[in-house]
């Protein structure tokens, strides 16, 4: 049996691209194990999904001044060692990195070691772990056209982001019987990230009266971000979501979202008119404003850049958004999204009989 290792974390955007590939990686005949960090949000969802979790040291790469890049190095470097010694005892037959900083050290333990190793970029500009990744991979696949610039060309795959399936077999019934809510009025459903962001959830329940008029509101709120003074008939607020997931999609009408890659993918995927608030440069390298950019340019989404709220304009942008909805939903029935899942799964089958 084939033995392949996937690795990935800090952010569910590091994780779900995994979780997707499970099914097809296991109709492939692999055995899978993942390694990851010790606290990161990656060992509850990789562990809950059955698969045999390796926890190394990880720490942050920063390009800013923090009292932790004196230490961090150092659980970089051990993180590399116990990385390698894993690779030693499993010996897998390949490497599938999703990113993040807790697989810069598997990675180059895994090139050392002769395994071959995929990686996936979400963003539209690789981010530093990566860009440390990139020369120990033998193939690097990403999401948007204008990340091909970005790679070495005999190393860039155009894949597009693996979607997981059962995101495609949401029942919005069952929606509405989780929920509690009614079928004579639309959903709008709101997504701040794995994190929460909370600019989004102030923004939105700053509004929240207003939007009550029109919509019902399924609140996706991050851990710990939680109102509980907020109790008012048609708002439903969750921290985290899981099996469940799927059919809130197949309930919404229109999303709120901010653009993390492999999140606007998945509403791409699911074509859920949707308006975008990027996380700002001010708190990020910029990564969701150019994903936002792209995604409006080519007619996915509207985009609202957090440094423009205004009560009255995001009230406006969702009311708009809802009174086009159809534009955005033709948009994204001409994308060519490819299957991501099926590419990338190729790509680990010959890596196998080259390594």
């Amino acid at each position: 049996m084939k033995q392949i290792i996937l690795t990935g974390g800090g952010t569910a955007g590091h994780v779900t691209p995994n979780l997707a590939l499970l099914p097809e990686l296991r109709a492939r005949g692999y055995a899978i194990k993942y390694i990851g960090s010790k606290t990161g949000i990656e060992k509850e969802l990789i562990t809950q999904a059955g698969v045999p979790y390796h926890e190394i040291s990880s720490g942050k790469l920063r390009r800013y001044f923090s009292l932790k890049n004196f230490s961090d190095p150092f659980r970089v470097l051990a993180g590399f060692f116990q990385a390698k010694k894993a690779l030693k005892t499993i010996k897998p037959d390949v490497i599938f990195s999703k990113g993040g900083f807790v697989a810069v050290p598997v990675v180059l333990a895994a090139k050392q070691l002769g395994i071959p190793t995929i990686i996936h970029e979400s963003d539209m500009t690789p981010g530093l772990a990566n860009k440390l990744c990139i020369p120990s991979a033998r193939k690097v696949c990403c999401n948007f056209p204008e990340t091909v610039n970005y790679l070495p060309s005999e190393k860039a795959v155009l894949s597009g982001s693996p979607i997981r399936r059962e995101l495609m077999t949401g029942d919005r019934l069952a929606g509405l019987n989780f929920t509690g809510l009614t079928s004579d009025k639309p959903v709008l459903l709101i997504i701040g990230g794995s994190m929460g962001s909370v600019k989004v959830n102030s923004a939105i329940r700053s509004i929240l009266p207003e939007l009550l008029k029109q919509f019902q509101v399924v609140h996706l709120c991050g851990k710990g971000h939680l109102d509980e003074t907020l109790r008012q008939t048609g708002y439903l607020q969750y921290e985290y979501i899981g099996a469940e997931l799927k059919d809130l999609f197949a309930l919404a009408d229109v999303v709120v979202s901010r653009a993390g890659a492999n999140s606007i993918c998945e509403l791409l995927a699911l074509r859920k008119p949707n308006l975008l608030i990027p996380l700002s440069a001010a708190a990020s390298r910029g990564d969701q404003i150019l994903n936002a950019r792209s995604f409006s340019k080519q007619g996915f989404s509207a985009v609202l850049e957090e440094e423009d709220i205004t009560d009255a304009r995001l009230l406006d942008s969702i009311f708009d958004l809802y009174k086009n909805r159809t534009q955005y939903i033709s948009a994204m029935e001409q994308s060519k999204q490819g299957d991501a899942i099926k590419t990338i799964c190729d790509l680990l089958d010959k890596a196998c009989k080259k390594a």
